[in-house]
């Protein structure tokens, strides 16, 4: 019999394109003691991003564009399409029988998922649309998570929650815009998926994501400028003779612009937020996480930023993250 001859697989170059559920299926292959319980959770926010994505296209069609009258713990108004978010990944997380407490920008307290049949080891904090006062004219806008391990599901308690972002072990983002993108770090590296609309998949584009030690671009809503801390202002003031300005107001569009081409992106605490606007375990612990795993720094200028322990949900803390030596330039300002 004449030998057989096999032609080589090109994998993930067009002929076999890598989808997200494969590839993480292929990392827990990598971790022995894995269960696949990690798996099951991340399907579940895959399939919450899939709908909010399509929703989002629909929104001006079908009227979930505008406020319900209602407004979040933050005080913020509550758009129609948060709420409908909120709804989605709750569900979905809680049905995956792999989440043991939810924290949700648009909930006032942590959820405990109490049947103990669907209650699994992990805490989900998320934003579940992030960027919503864009809504209505169309900007991007997208989906935060950040996931830790509880200590014991059998008695889950606020210590599982007020932690340093040290104990993260995956964190990521769902971009809705022109396209919709989801980045993902399971704590080896950070990786991009496109969503093919038409096969209902996440498309691994972006693989193995690493940000330049200095970029081009610095991010900051200058509007607050005059409220700024002095250091925060020298470095305004010294990166914009060599820098361009880019800022969307969405920070998922702001911090994906920032992973993908360098620079440095700021939020800092200030004279009218003195702990800062952003919140630390959905908003801060998430990117910082994503921004070191790509290889770029995260700090409020005096403390790297993961080192920030909560003292409740919906703590708040300034930010500024981006490329590692644009970073340690601007917490160089703070040492002077």
């Amino acid at each position: 019999m004449a030998d057989l001859k096999f032609d080589q697989i090109k994998v993930g170059r067009g002929e076999d394109l890598v989808t997200l559920t494969r590839w993480v299926i292929s990392q827990q292959q990598h971790v022995p003691e894995a269960s696949g319980d990690l798996t099951l959770l991340l399907s579940a926010i895959q399939f919450g991003c899939k709908f909010v994505a399509s929703k989002v296209k629909q929104a001006g069609l079908i009227n979930l564009l505008g406020l319900t009258g209602a407004a979040n713990v933050q005080g913020e108004e509550v758009k129609k399409l948060d709420v409908l978010a909120n709804d989605i990944f709750r569900n979905a997380l809680i049905a995956s029988g792999k989440a043991c407490i939810l924290v949700s920008e648009e909930d006032e307290n942590a959820m405990v998922i109490e049947d103990k049949n669907l209650r699994g080891k992990y805490i989900v904090t998320f934003d579940p649309l992030d960027g919503s006062s864009n809504i209505d004219c169309g900007v991007s806008i997208g989906t935060i998570f950040g996931i830790f391990k509880v200590a014991d599901s059998n008695n889950p308690s606020a210590k599982d929650l007020l932690r340093s972002g040290r104990n993260m072990i995956a964190a990521g983002y769902c971009m809705y815009g022109s396209y919709c993108e989801m980045i993902l770090s399971v704590g080896n590296g950070v990786n991009g998926f496109t969503l093919d609309p038409a096969i209902g998949e996440f498309i691994m584009t972006h693989p193995n994501i690493r940000m330049p030690p200095r970029g081009k671009i610095y991010s900051v809503n200058e509007g607050n400028y005059k409220h700024f801390d002095e250091p925060s202002k020298k470095y305004v003031d010294q990166v914009k003779q060599k820098y361009s300005a880019r800022y969307v107001g969405s920070m998922v569009s702001d911090i994906h612009r920032t992973l993908l081409y360098g620079g440095i992106f700021g939020y800092p605490a200030d004279a009218k937020s003195k702990r800062g606007k952003l919140r630390i375990l959905y908003e801060v612990f998430p990117m910082s996480y994503l921004i070191e795993q790509a290889g770029g720094k995260a700090s409020t200028g005096t403390k790297n930023a993961l080192d920030l322990v909560p003292e409740h949900i919906h703590d708040r803390s300034g930010i500024w993250l981006g490329s590692k030596e644009d970073v340690e330039e601007l917490e160089s300002f703070y040492k002077k």
